[in-house]
């Protein structure tokens, strides 16, 4: 073998930009709160027993944490009631909404994408990490390439040694 012999990275020398989704998961505590707990024999929300409870809340447990308010009980609940436990909450943690873990991450990711700057990625052949420790909500994946298809010069999915090429600019 001869000495002039030298490794290339064709990947690196590609101008290829990876791109990695779930750097932008945030960071955080996700605690969700059921309106059942809440509830007169979790049925009925009477609303002196509704303040009580809600008074008793500690916020420092929910400090600095993402909060999705959800109802399992199949019970009315006026939306004053979630003024009231918003109102509790609200200087203690990052974002509080109402649905589920999943609609949360949803936001979540949809305010990180709307917030991120790509203007280093403009003009650029970008690869978009398809593997990921974190759970990344689909919506996610559209968002992202509603954000890079009008500047990137090429998008693709997956990994660097097996990508699905998505456009050409």
């Amino acid at each position: 073998m001869s000495e002039d012999f030298e490794i290339k990275n064709k990947v690196a020398e590609s101008g290829l930009v990876n791109f990695d989704l779930s750097k932008l998961v945030p960071e955080g505590k996700r605690i969700g709160i059921d309106l059942k707990d809440f509830l007169f024999e979790g049925l009925i929300l009477r609303e002196k027993d509704f303040r009580e409870k809600v008074s008793a809340v500690n916020p420092e447990e929910y400090r600095d944490a993402f909060i999705y308010i959800y109802n399992s009980a199949e019970a009315i609940v006026p939306l004053w009631a979630y003024f009231l436990i918003t109102a509790k909450l609200t200087d203690a943690t990052k974002k509080i909404i109402f649905g589920s873990r999943e609609d949360l991450e949803v936001l979540l990711m949809h305010n990180a994408l709307q917030t991120y700057d790509f203007t280093d990625l403009m003009g650029k052949r970008v690869l978009v990490k398809g593997c990921s420790d974190k759970s990344i909500p689909e919506n996610a994946y559209i968002e992202l390439v509603e954000q890079l298809k009008p500047i990137v010069k090429s998008l693709m999915f997956g990994e660097a040694c097996s990508n699905v090429p998505i456009f050409k600019n």
